[in-house]
């Protein structure tokens, strides 16, 4: 028996009549209708296109007639009975396969409908992590904190003079090459050479300068951003349409580029450009540009996936449930 899947929404006149027109061809074209509301199911994919009708390989979307769904109809009805009479393998093991609800269906149905509350949740836990770690060291927690900071040691270079700090007096501690003379510079709390990374890497703070956050300043604007845009993006029900590639290039990663390999051009020992430093200010700009608009790209292409996810999973669930019925 065919299955049809009629794509509806609500106060929708044409869906209606689709519907109706379907159950007048029941008779001549025996089918198992699988309705299914876009809205409820969260399928944005055909929102213009209501009503949608689809039937194996064929689909059918607004506006059509009675004619154009008998002609679809039979169309699949031909297809199937071909296949059902060369007995092909694949089309046997499909059938069977959409009969059945696996637990794989089930994790893939919970995570199309939740990823974006996964992914800021993780996102959240991933940022905050970084900052427990100052908070550790205030409260004498060395320990966790060092694990926080050894871990996290493996995802950033944590150098001192290119982190927030915590519970000091000043926020930042950048290199006199900064150029900042307001603010009381890394050499100057540290005593260290400025250009002995390994040492910059180790130093976490002490109880006048406050703690250091485990990611650096560029990672933490890059992260805060990329969780920033996403709970935007869930909170307007994820239909903020992807960031073309040109814009996230020209926004996202020129500005990052720019000034992330200006700065190790710089301070090669050949003279090429002369020497700088990026400020705490221009290393959070370009971060957080390169994280949302990262998110801003990426997010809705994810959205497109598990849209399509969500429509296969409401299928099979409804025509799963609609068997269970009539045994």
């Amino acid at each position: 028996m065919l299955t049809v899947t009629l794509y509806v929404r609500q106060d929708c006149p044409l869906c209606q009549k689709a519907e109706d027109e379907l159950e007048s061809l029941q008779e001549k074209f025996p089918h198992r209708l699988v309705i299914i509301d876009i809205e409820q199911e969260g399928i944005t994919k055909f929102i213009e296109k209501i009503p949608v009708i689809e039937v194996g390989p064929y689909q059918l979307t607004a506006p059509f007639d009675k004619k154009a769904i008998q002609m679809t109809l039979g169309a699949a009805s031909d297809r199937i009975n071909q296949l059902d009479t060369i007995q092909v393998e694949t089309h046997q093991k499909r059938i069977k396969r959409g009969n059945e609800i696996s637990f794989g269906d089930r994790i893939f149905q919970w995570i199309s409908r939740r990823y974006m509350l996964i992914f800021n949740a993780f996102t959240f836990l991933y940022v905050g992590l970084a900052f427990l770690a100052p908070v550790l060291m205030y409260g004498g927690k060395i320990g966790p904190a060092n694990l926080i900071y050894s871990v996290y040691g493996r995802l950033c270079h944590q150098l001192s003079y290119r982190s927030w700090f915590l519970f000091g007096e000043q926020a930042a501690y950048p290199r006199e090459i900064a150029g900042l003379p307001a603010l009381i510079t890394y050499e100057e709390i540290t005593g260290n050479d400025p250009y002995d990374i390994e040492a910059a890497f180790k130093f976490k703070g002490n109880e006048n300068v406050g703690y250091k956050v485990a990611f650096c300043q560029r990672d933490i604007a890059i992260y805060g951003t990329i969780l920033l845009f996403g709970l935007i993006f869930a909170a307007t029900g994820k239909k903020i349409p992807s960031l073309p590639l040109a814009a996230w290039f020209i926004l996202g990663i020129l500005p990052i580029g720019l000034d992330g390999v200006s700065q190790i051009i710089s301070q090669l020992p050949w003279d090429i450009i002369p020497v700088r430093e990026s400020t705490p200010l221009l290393r959070t700009i370009t971060g957080g540009l390169f994280g949302f608009t990262t998110a801003w790209f990426g997010y809705p292409i994810v959205e497109e996936a598990m849209a399509d996810t969500r429509k296969v999973m409401a299928v099979k669930f409804k025509a799963a449930n609609m068997e269970d019925q009539t045994e």
